[in-house]
């Protein structure tokens, strides 16, 4: 496990190769965009996703694919709905004993898979599948402050490699057998950040945000109970540590649209001054789509689909939330 490739030179992208280098592995991160190569390479820095963080000279990036797949390990960081996109133009270079960590948090529209389903499919059942998910921000891993994560993997002897290769002594990865568990806690808490980003930019109070990242927890293991999770990986760094970091910052990008939303400003104008993407936007439909294909009842998830696709009045869903029968927790 000492050659890691990064697939995906966002913000997290890049501070998951910094970590990688920091933890002593040679890293090769592959961009889409050229003037990241470069500014990555020649600056030694990702001045368009990650500015003003420093890169170690020896993280190298590329746009030649092949290239970036030329290692013992991949670091799948596209965003969750480019996964499958991504995944076909890395298939014909792709080794079948390189295992793919899908560190992309989501729920793929449409199909209704998880990253891990769409990695399956794409690149075949026989490459190992591991999952990175937790409480992170990726500017304080990038600039080296203490971080504690999950690394998902059926096979723990592949995991506990995993590990080993990854971890420094602020980059914590903690194994878990769950990967589905640790897909849903990182996919559906993208879109309760969204709803409590609307508590916050409607001034509603911190009652309001606790109760709501409460019932949001429930929501997602009510999901989770259904397609297999383990209950206590939700209770974990993947489901409840990244379920709070994301509702209770506006680093978060998810946590931010929502305030933006709650101050009355529309989502296209939120969008349209982003280049970086907020996953639980597009997560909203496909996470309410397989809640209700598997008859789960899911209202703050719901409330936060109608807010974005439907146009609903912000303050009508709002009261029908607090309408709702007061039923046993």
């Amino acid at each position: 496990m000492q050659k890691i490739g990064v697939i995906g030179a966002g913000a997290w992208g890049t501070a998951l190769a910094i970590a990688a280098r920091r933890a002593g592995r040679d890293v090769t991160i592959w961009a889409h965009e050229p003037e990241v190569v470069s500014a990555i390479n020649d600056k030694h820095e990702n001045t368009i996703f990650l500015s003003g963080i420093k890169l170690d000279p020896g993280i190298k990036a590329t746009s030649d694919m092949a290239d970036a797949l030329n290692a013992d390990a991949v670091l799948m960081v596209a965003p969750a709905q480019h996964v499958r996109g991504v995944c076909e133009l890395a298939k014909p270079h792709w080794k079948k004993t390189t295992p793919i960590v899908l560190c992309s948090k989501g729920v793929e529209k449409n199909t209704l898979n998880l990253m891990s389903e769409v990695a399956g499919q794409v690149l075949g059942k026989d490459v190992p599948v591991a999952v990175l998910s937790g409480p992170t921000f990726a500017k304080e891993v990038a600039n080296n402050l203490p971080t504690a994560v999950t690394l998902a993997c059926s096979d723990e002897t592949l995991g506990q490699k995993l590990i080993d290769a990854m971890a420094s002594k602020t980059f914590r990865p903690y194994y878990s057998p769950d990967v589905i568990g640790a897909e849903l806690g990182g996919a559906i808490k993208n879109v309760l950040a969204i709803a409590c980003g609307i508590v916050e930019g409607k001034k509603m109070g911190d009652n309001a945000r606790a109760a709501l990242i409460t019932r949001g927890l429930a929501e997602i293991a009510r999901l989770g109970l259904v397609l297999g999770a383990d209950p206590l990986t939700l209770m974990g760094l993947s489901g409840l540590g990244d379920l709070t970091l994301t509702c209770n910052a506006m680093q978060s990008r998810n946590f931010s649209l929502g305030y933006e939303l709650g101050q009355g400003k529309s989502l296209d104008a939120i969008l349209s001054e982003r280049n970086s993407v907020a996953e639980g936007v597009p997560s909203a439909t496909s996470v309410v789509e397989l809640a209700e294909k598997n008859q789960v009842d899911m209202p703050i998830c719901q409330a936060v689909y109608a807010v974005l696709n439907v146009e609903a009045d912000l303050d009508s869903i709002i009261l029908g939330l607090l309408s709702r029968p007061l039923n046993v927790e």
